[in-house]
């Protein structure tokens, strides 16, 4: 770990913080920080930051209620500039958006974005805005029994591709596996945040194991 101390504030005594959702890893804004807010940050493990326009500190959250746990602060080669990863109680814009950054300005026609949360949020609209001859819509319309019958099939397409030792076909399988698993989630009102703490609860406990054995 890095001395505070090192960090290259500017002549406002300031340094640029990008704060990114831990599970989306969305960019969810662009903050200032002084010394005083990253130490409040760093002890509260809340994120707290230097309003610019108001001349005071901001713990993220004391009003709205949209507080942002902190996992991790990391800084640049250059030290001045900050990533700050959280995990976020509500939306980090004050129109209510998730992210600060939601106006499109340009977008490679040819390259396209693709994340589990996009695909998520593509899915649940196959639930609540049928669409004629989509595949999922069929599945949510037939219900959970036919959503459950294809994840075991496609569990058994993943055991035997990966028994032949076929990669690609494993691999294929797999992301056929972990689509119908994202319908079910839907269909039952599972989000990725829920599977999220789940795993990092059995990091945590991964973690104190493991010291443990090492202590003995």
């Amino acid at each position: 770990m890095i001395d505070v101390k090192n960090l290259k504030f500017d002549k406002d005594g300031l340094i640029p913080a990008i704060v990114v959702d831990a599970v989306s890893k969305k960019v969810l804004t662009l903050a200032y920080m002084n010394e005083q807010s990253l130490k409040i940050t760093m002890e509260k493990k809340l994120a707290c930051f230097w309003s610019r326009s108001r001349g005071e500190l901001w713990l993220k959250g004391e009003t709205s209620g949209n507080y942002q746990h902190v996992v991790s602060i990391t800084a640049d080669c250059d030290m001045d500039a900050l990533t700050v990863v959280v995990e976020p109680d509500g939306p980090a814009c004050h129109t209510g958006e998730t992210s600060c950054f939601f106006n499109p300005v340009w977008e490679n026609e040819e390259l396209h974005e693709f994340s589990l949360e996009g695909l998520m949020q593509l899915i649940e609209g196959r639930k609540t805005e049928k669409k004629e001859g989509s595949y999922t819509t069929y599945l949510f319309e037939k219900g959970l029994d036919k959503i459950l019958k294809k994840v075991g099939e496609e569990c058994t397409e993943v055991i035997i591709a990966a028994k032949a030792d076929d990669k690609k076909e494993t691999v294929y399988e797999i992301a056929d596996l972990a689509y119908h698993t994202l319908v079910l989630m839907i269909q039952m009102g599972i989000s990725l945040e829920d599977i999220h703490r789940e795993l990092a609860s059995r990091h945590v406990i991964d973690h104190k194991v493991k010291q443990e054995k090492m202590t003995k």
